[in-house]
């Protein structure tokens, strides 16, 4: 699909984030599959998915636009959403048609930079989502030729982290600075807030912990009982 025609199919709707944390039991493939199985079923219009062997497995069963990473820690450094080249291009081989990336002003490993990565992402026929924390980063990621902005990494990074999502001043600022389609992501938690971002201009909404963080959501239960 082209940048015009994924960003088409995604217009206004929910992208659901299917990831589980890797000491879970929902870290498989198969059951990964089955999340994202059920969130188009139910209307979902994408998914968001972490690591090349969880996206082949989604592949095989939807067939809206997936948004694919791959989370690494590389040690002395904080990025780690897809954080160099050789990820993005595990993911692409994968098959995720959207590629996300941290695009925060922050060091990268092996001396990638930014616009070196999103090109050669770009020569790979992928788009690029720049999963940013404030708007200097997400103008940066513009300039370097990232197609799509998401707010993901808003109240995550050490410029942030005083603050909590949803990034509703950062999306407003994407949305009226920047000619770029804008996805929500991060801390949205009821549909409410959902309608809240498109009504502030976002092109699409990312929900994950909400509707597929069982781990998370039974340990705030737990804690509250």
């Amino acid at each position: 699909m082209t940048n015009d025609s994924l960003i088409q199919a995604l217009h206004h709707g929910l992208i659901v984030s299917c990831q589980a944390p890797v000491e879970s039991p929902l870290h498989e493939p198969t059951v990964i599959a089955a999340m994202a199985q059920a969130a188009v079923k139910n209307g979902a219009v994408g998914v968001r998915i972490d690591t090349p062997a969880h996206i082949v497995a989604v592949k095989q069963k939807v067939k809206v636009p997936i948004i694919g990473l791959w989370k690494q820690v590389v040690s002395g450094y904080d990025v780690y959403i897809t954080p160099q080249f050789h990820h993005a291009a595990a993911v692409a081989k994968a098959g995720a048609d959207i590629i996300a990336i941290d695009a925060t002003t922050r060091n990268r490993p092996g001396d990638e930079t930014m616009a070196d990565i999103i090109a050669r992402i770009h020569q790979l026929g992928k788009t690029v989502m720049a999963d940013v924390d404030t708007i200097e980063a997400a103008k940066a990621a513009v300039a370097a030729g990232a197609d799509i902005v998401g707010t993901t990494l808003f109240g995550y990074t050490d410029s942030t982290k005083h603050l909590s999502p949803p990034g509703w001043e950062l999306l407003t600022q994407i949305v009226q600075q920047l000619d770029v389609p804008a996805i929500c992501e991060g801390g949205i938690s009821s549909p409410q807030m959902a309608r809240r971002a498109i009504d502030l201009g976002a092109d699409a909404v990312v929900v994950g912990t909400a509707i597929t963080g069982i781990d998370h959501l039974v340990k705030r239960y737990v804690k509250e009982l």
